[in-house]
């Protein structure tokens, strides 16, 4: 598969993130059907959920670790139930949340000598970002870049996820590696 979703892929992923859902509510088995295995290459996915526009739930793995239909199923369900930020979604809740899937590239190393070097490889809103401090790692989405535009602000935002100083970025020569993802929301899409 390449990293061209049409419509009709959109919705296909789209939809089976919210079957999936739905199902989750009901305490019910998700089927897989016939048109969703179609999506059979591994990647790595993530499912993000928001309500009002903010975040409600996000779950992903960023290997590609699994065939894409499943990862999109299984991210959503635990994007509803099982992020830790959240209380797990309600039923009254469903029709409030739009859902967001982010195919990812498979992630490559970054290679720089300083700090300056760094900044000229990340490309804001193109690149997702994984900082690894060893025992500490941290993401974010290209599509975060939208709320920290800022790559200072952005960088060090990514530090705290990783629970470390937010300026250790800068000191502690983390591995750092990017990689790209075709996002789609339900609202770009007719559902």
């Amino acid at each position: 598969m390449n990293d061209v979703f049409g419509a009709s892929e959109k919705k296909i992923l789209l939809t089976s993130a919210r079957m999936a859902i739905l199902k989750g509510l009901n305490k019910e088995p998700f089927i897989f059907f016939d048109e969703l295995k179609k999506f059979s290459e591994k990647r790595g996915v993530f499912v993000t959920l928001k309500k009002n526009k903010n975040l409600r739930g996000c779950i992903g793995n960023i290997l590609p670790e699994k065939e894409l239909y499943k990862g999109v199923v299984d991210n959503a369900l635990n994007s509803a139930f099982h992020d830790p930020r959240f209380m797990p979604l309600t039923p009254d809740e469903l029709d409030e949340v739009e859902i967001e899937i982010s195919v990812l590239s498979v992630p490559e190393k970054i290679d720089y000598k300083d700090i300056n070097e760094l900044e000229t490889k990340i490309i804001p809103f193109e690149h997702g970002v994984i900082l690894d401090f060893g025992s500490r790692q941290s993401t974010f989405l290209p599509s975060v870049w939208e709320e920290l535009s800022d790559y200072e602000m952005f960088m060090s935002h990514l530090s705290l996820k990783a629970g470390v100083n937010p300026g250790d970025w800068k000191k502690m020569n983390p591995d750092i590696f990017v990689y790209r993802a075709v996002h789609f929301k339900e609202s770009d899409v007719e559902i």
